[in-house]
């Protein structure tokens, strides 16, 4: 079974993790700390009188301003394909569907073979045919080829729509878990990431496939 439109439909989040990428780079630079400026009181002739006993200078110095450092972001990542491989609602999807794939297979075998019967009926009778026989018969040969692929056609519709339709279901199931996982665990990003991916490297620490294919699982057997 085609598990490509699966992956295609997963890829489209990793358009967003150049941009978290690029926005972590610069939000977790530590502001810049201010120079302590020290200003020092100058002594004249004038103003000896209420100049300190030592004769010796005041120094001042202006308060250091130190900027808060930004609260850290947690993110994490899953591997696309271990996910989608080992979670059990999409390993009995795809036996569903390549059930489904089996039946329609064999309807366009029982079409093909149906139409090869006849051509081969017609060339073994074509030399005993008169010519307007033969020209009815390769008329009527014409229309049933036709016929054969608008029903090929018609398969091949249906078993898009209901790959889709079953791909929609099992991603469906797992954004609202990822989703339910990040929140109940603190992440304000968790990633998708397959290899040829636009995360071109991550610290092992950061996956997190496993914990939420684990929750992905026992969900699934509570259903």
């Amino acid at each position: 079974m085609k598990t490509n439109s699966l992956l295609l439909a997963i890829n489209a989040v990793l358009v967003v993790a150049v941009v978290v990428l690029f926005y972590l780079h610069f939000a977790q630079k530590p502001a810049s700390v201010p120079a302590v400026v020290k200003t020092t009181a100058v002594t004249t002739a004038s103003d000896s009188a209420t100049t300190a006993p030592d004769n010796t200078a005041a120094a001042t110095t202006l308060p250091t301003t130190v900027a808060a450092a930004p609260a850290a972001i947690k993110i994490g990542y899953v591997e696309s394909s271990k996910l989608l491989d080992g979670y059990k609602g999409m390993q009995v999807a795809r036996r569903n569907f390549e059930t489904k794939a089996k039946g329609w297979e064999r309807q366009n075998n029982t079409l093909v073979t149906s139409f090869q019967t006849a051509v081969q009926k017609y060339q073994a009778q074509a030399a005993s045919l008169t010519p307007e026989q033969r020209a009815a018969t390769e008329q009527q040969l014409q229309q049933q080829e036709q016929k054969v692929a608008q029903e090929q056609q018609k398969l091949q519709r249906q078993a898009a729509e209901e790959e889709a339709k079953m791909s929609q279901q099992v991603l469906t199931r797992v954004n609202k878990l990822i989703e339910q996982y990040g929140k109940d665990n603190g992440y304000e990003f968790i990633l998708i990431a397959q290899p040829g991916g636009s995360i071109a490297y991550s610290r092992k620490e950061l996956d997190v496939t496993a914990p939420v294919l684990k929750r992905l699982n026992t969900e699934y057997g509570k259903k």
